[in-house]
């Protein structure tokens, strides 16, 4: 009898312990697949957010890598205003043909019976002038284009800074094209290196 109470109490618990064991299996078996759902989605929740924000981080500089200027006209600019500055202060080829050509003129027109004072201002103050008009048009020129450079970034993109080496040489150019005009306008007004005196 004790044998089969035994045998029936081993016999009610084993399956009421099997039993319980297949309740915390399909109870805790959707608890899990929720618990690994919940960390799979955590874990691409932030993979996608990066490839979103990196796909948007690309096109904004896809984006602003094709509107965005270069600088390569900004320097160009930069360097031929310095260019003709120092045209403007040694006078260049153009002024000194101009000028051999108005000597030329003024030897023609001027007749041997003319007074000094006639053969000096046709045969050299002209060709002096000469020169200092040229030179007054490079510096006004190196002058205008140095500015122009200096000015381009406020009508650009706003933000896009312009590189150091294009505003030092843009400045470089307008000083000497201040200077260059400056100097013109002293020799064409007779005030540096007039004419001497015949009197």
């Amino acid at each position: 009898m004790a044998t089969k109470t035994a045998e029936g109490a081993t016999g009610g618990t084993e399956p009421g312990t099997e039993a319980r064991k297949d309740d915390e299996t399909t109870t805790a078996g959707p608890a899990e697949e929720q618990t690994a759902d919940n960390q799979a989605a955590g874990e691409q929740a932030p993979e996608e957010a990066a490839e979103a924000d990196g796909g948007e981080a690309g096109d904004a500089t896809e984006a602003a890598g094709g509107k965005a200027p270069s600088g390569v006209g900004q320097g160009a600019g930069a360097v031929v205003s310095a260019a003709l500055g120092l045209v403007s202060l040694s006078g260049g080829w153009i002024g000194t043909v101009a000028s051999a050509r108005e000597q030329l003129v003024g030897q023609l027109r001027t007749s041997s019976t003319a007074s000094v004072a006639t053969q000096i201002k046709e045969v050299y103050g002209d060709a002096w002038h000469t020169t200092a008009l040229w030179a007054g048009l490079f510096a006004l020129a190196a002058l205008i284009t140095g500015v122009v450079v200096l000015a381009r970034p406020a009508f650009g993109t706003p933000g896009r800074p312009q590189a150091a080496w294009i505003k030092s040489v843009a400045w470089a150019g307008v000083s000497l094209g201040v200077i260059g005009l400056l100097l013109a306008v002293l020799k064409y007004s007779d005030a540096l290196l007039g004419l001497p005196s015949t009197g």
